[in-house]
């Protein structure tokens, strides 16, 4: 897919995610081809390796293997039981989770949340839909949720630029984080890659739903911040409206003790973001709207973790 065809109309308003080079995402494709355990047919590696016709490994034979996939020629050898790791013969799904609600439309430095979101979807599909495999993608947060089922290559690609291309609706009746976890808890076979795209920001019932996905799935929560969430300038008295509810307070942001204690709270908020997510067994990643995103996301793809 060319880098026109990638396009999206940007606006002031719409900036979209910036510089996406072509060489970094390539680089990607390559690299991950080699971390990702598990090798599957589309040239992916997932979770857990299954059964198959191609032999990926040999190791020593531990406590609960399956004594079926002992080979007895390598044990007869070495007077060791070896067991044989095959390559599970399916494609890699991956699932595209976006969040689309008001909190997203929010940005105060170089783009918008949304913007930044934008990117982390399209550098997602671009190594998602290489080589056979498929991407789906699930909307939440706003009022119209939608659901693109898994497709192969450019139509998976395709698909979820019409996601992204589609205008978000009014809060009202909103969609959550939760219960798009819960969707996609009952939806497919286990072993798939989830990615989260969100800025984790409103209620807070999906913990359980995620414990149950990270068991299912491997999954990286993509958590999207701008620098005005985490501190407050001192720019005198102001109105502050929260996007998700739309209630408004005035702040007095001369204050220096208002702005510490909110600074104080924001950190604390995110650590525990953080440690949740972790803690459920999720990836995290935290990006800004403010300067490069791309290469913290590249690096936190090829972290030595990898996709386990």
């Amino acid at each position: 897919m060319s880098r026109a065809q990638l396009s999206i109309v940007r606006t002031p308003d719409r900036p979209g995610p910036g510089p996406m080079p072509d060489a970094l995402l390539r680089a990607l494709d390559l690299t991950l081809g080699r971390r990702i355990q598990g090798l599957l047919a589309g040239d992916f590696r997932s979770k857990a390796l299954g059964q198959g016709t191609e032999l990926a490994q040999m190791r020593v034979y531990e406590p609960g293997d399956d004594v079926r996939q002992i080979d007895w020629n390598l044990t007869a050898r070495t007077g060791q039981p070896h067991i044989r790791m095959q390559v599970a013969e399916r494609m890699l799904t991956t699932w595209l989770l976006l969040d689309t609600s008001p909190s997203m439309r929010f940005g105060t430095a170089d783009r918008r949340k949304a913007d930044v979101a934008e990117g982390v979807a399209i550098a997602t599909a671009h190594i998602a839909t290489r080589r056979g495999n498929a991407l789906g993608v699930l909307t939440f947060g706003d009022a119209q949720p939608r659901t693109l089922m898994p497709a192969q290559g450019r139509r998976g690609m395709l698909g979820m630029l019409t996601a992204l291309r589609q205008e978000e609706a009014e809060a009202a009746g909103a969609t959550s984080l939760s219960s798009v976890l819960t969707r996609m808890n009952g939806m497919g076979r286990r072993g798939n890659l989830v990615v989260i795209v969100s800025d984790f920001r409103g209620e807070a019932g999906w913990k359980l739903p995620m414990l149950e996905l990270t068991a299912r799935h491997n999954v990286n929560a993509v958590e999207i911040r701008d620098p005005r969430e985490q501190e407050l300038p001192d720019v005198g008295e102001v109105w502050m409206a929260d996007p998700e509810t739309g209630r408004t307070l005035r702040v007095d942001t001369g204050r220096r003790e208002l702005r510490e204690r909110f600074a104080e709270a924001a950190a604390r908020e995110r650590t525990e973001l953080a440690a949740t997510l972790t803690g459920a067994g999720a990836r995290h990643v935290a990006l800004s709207t403010a300067g490069e995103w791309l290469r913290p996301f590249a690096g936190f793809l090829l972290r030595k973790d990898g996709y386990r």
